[in-house]
């Protein structure tokens, strides 16, 4: 019994803490190899640019097609997460296909990256590389950065928030809003919460910041580092 008990605890120690470090690095490593491959292929053309009310110009984003279940539609980066931080972004959110296998999954009715509406995605926060764990370290104003072979959608993010598994209105255009339609361009993480439960839901939100074609090379939100932790109050 004592021999069983100790392989127990080695399995969950290999689950939840030992594996996740090897599974992560290896997600990470091959996100890498992904855009390192796409910043050495061609770089499409660049969109028209677009002139703002202000005179200002801007790219008006590429925007992706939705992607089958398990296909790859991006690369997600998170300063905040580390500068070695690339998960691949897949269709579909089902656990055996998506979650657990590939990274982190799109929504079925999701929009897409830069487009009008809410760019919704889940991933896990413990176990299969926890490729969320860290969303609860978001700082107002971190980036949150979508790459896909067209170059790459720059978002800030907003607020954090707790809801029950049933609150699919995170996932509306706009979020918690179902009447509403103010045109603006969201993102949605999706976790599980707290840590090692399914009782809650952990949900980071961003709002859009730009475009940044590929032949430009990679927004300054990925070469500029975070800024450091906001001081707790007393």
């Amino acid at each position: 019994m004592l021999t069983a008990g100790v392989i127990v605890l080695l399995f969950v120690a290999w689950q939840m803490w030992i594996g996740d470090i090897i599974i992560a690095a290896q997600k990470n490593e091959e996100g890498a190899a992904i855009s390192q491959e796409w910043a050495k292929a061609p770089a499409p053309e660049p969109p028209p640019l677009v002139e703002a009310d202000d005179g200002t110009t801007y790219y008006e984003p590429v925007i992706p097609a939705p992607p089958a279940e398990t296909e790859l539609l991006g690369r997600l980066l998170v300063p905040r997460f580390g500068a070695d931080y690339n998960f691949g972004i897949y269709g579909g959110t089902t656990r055996a296909r998506t979650l657990d296998k590939l990274g982190i999954g799109v929504y079925e009715n999701s929009k897409m990256p830069g487009e009008v509406g809410n760019f919704s995605v889940a991933g896990h926060r413990t176990t299969w590389g926890k490729p969320l764990n860290q969303i609860d370290k978001l700082q107002l104003g971190d980036a949150i950065v979508v790459e896909t072979p067209d170059g790459w959608y720059t978002y800030r993010f907003r607020t954090l928030e707790y809801v029950k598994p049933s609150a699919t209105d995170v996932l509306l255009d706009v979020p918690q809003a179902p009447a509403s339609q103010t045109g603006e361009r969201f993102i949605t993480l999706t976790a599980c919460s707290p840590l090692y439960s399914l009782a809650e839901r952990i949900v980071a939100y961003g709002v859009f910041e730009a475009f940044q074609p590929r032949a430009e090379g990679p927004p300054k939100a990925l070469t500029d580092p975070p800024p450091p932790p906001a001081a707790p109050s007393v």
